[in-house]
């Protein structure tokens, strides 16, 4: 509240029962200086309607702490106080800043709430990683007021990439053995389909390419569904010719079965032998281009991260890279959080372990601020 104000904003604060037995209203009122909104049906407001006030003044909606009981109305369209009533009745950007125990943050029930959130157009601030006041540690904590503010107040990212065309690959491939066996990795795409919805919202012509994953994509995107790498690498080659930026997220089989088997391989020896040939190398492919996008390489790594990624970057010529650690406790696949360090060909920056779609916002500005370098 005290950071709004110092920062220029004029703020209306809504409580929420729970919140009431926290901080009083006339807390909030004396900083502020305006009346708290406490109540869906308010005398005080022409006609009771204080959602409808409050969400036709509002430039912005930010709720904070936000508890799972909250986006899970949020997400399922549910209002029955003011607070998620304002949510409905609003037409400005929303922001959440969750808080919450670190097991209920990792359920199931809350992670497919937040995927409806971020689909609705809900913005994410957090949470992030420390001891709670549970006792606990892990995701939760909610961030910092400086970290929420320096969010809700900086300048939009909106039309940064107004017209470029951008080409992503995300999620695993799958290459079959047989007719109910394949080859994948747990590659989730949560990253990839987190960059298309930041490149759409900064006003780009997304085409997404995804293997097989349980993502959503948001409805402004091109969405093309591929299964192995071949189809993969034919659906890229197919979109790249008018494509500006190239991000290739996707965690692609190296190799593929020499062979499919016609019929399910039975179980009949103790020891069987698979020989595997190499799949077409996408991100490379792409770099030799005589005319090519601006390219950005991943790397997945358990080992040598920085020597595996700065060598990819170099030997496959690459605009830029992105290298995160998998197989550890925090980040990587199939996580909802990740960090990444990332590299071009005469510097780095690390992007600390924060929720993907923040990743996301942050890598795609990275992107965008060397692309337009080499545009000039």
């Amino acid at each position: 509240m005290r950071l709004l104000k110092k920062n220029g904003a004029d703020v209306r604060v809504v409580l929420t029962d729970a919140a009431q037995q926290f901080v009083t209203p006339l807390t909030f009122q004396a900083l502020s200086g305006q009346p708290v909104h406490t109540q869906l049906l308010d005398t005080g407001q022409e006609q009771a309607m204080s959602h409808i006030h409050l969400a036709r003044w509002a430039d912005a909606l930010l709720i904070a702490p936000a508890t799972a009981d909250t986006l899970a109305k949020m997400a399922h369209g549910l209002a029955d106080d003011l607070l998620s009533t304002l949510y409905l009745a609003a037409e400005c950007p929303v922001w959440v800043a969750p808080a919450m125990n670190q097991a209920m943050w990792g359920q199931a029930a809350t992670q497919r709430n937040i995927a409806q959130l971020k689909q609705d157009g809900v913005r994410l601030i957090g949470p992030e990683s420390g001891l709670q006041a549970c006792g606990e540690l892990g995701f939760g904590r909610m961030s910092e007021p400086e970290s929420i503010c320096a969010q809700l107040l900086k300048p939009t990212q909106l039309g940064i990439l107004q017209n470029v065309n951008v080409v992503i690959t995300a999620g695993p491939t799958r290459e079959p053995l047989d007719p109910v066996r394949f080859i994948s990795n747990r590659s989730s795409g949560k990253m990839g389909y987190a960059l298309a919805a930041a490149a759409a919202n900064a006003g780009a012509n997304v085409t997404l390419i995804s293997g097989p994953v349980r993502q959503i994509a948001p409805a402004s995107i091109k969405l093309l569904e591929v299964e192995t790498a071949q189809q993969m690498y034919d659906a890229v080659m197919s979109n790249i010719a008018q494509a500006d930026i190239f991000i290739g997220t996707a965690a692609v089989a190296d190799y593929k079965p020499a062979t499919v088997q016609e019929r399910k391989i039975k179980k009949q020896h103790d020891s069987s032998v698979i020989e595997l040939i190499r799949n077409p190398d996408i991100i490379a492919s792409v770099a030799k281009l005589p005319t090519k996008p601006f390219t950005v390489g991943f790397a997945a790594e358990t080992d040598d991260l920085a020597a595996y990624a700065i060598e990819k970057l170099h030997s496959k010529n690459l605009d830029m890279i992105a290298a995160n650690w998998v197989g550890r406790e925090d980040g990587g696949f199939d996580s909802n959080h990740n960090a990444l360090q990332v590299y071009w060909p005469d510097g780095q920056q690390n992007l600390p372990m924060t929720d993907k779609q923040q990743l996301a916002e942050q890598l795609l500005n990275l992107i965008t601020q060397h692309f337009k370098q080499i545009q000039k």
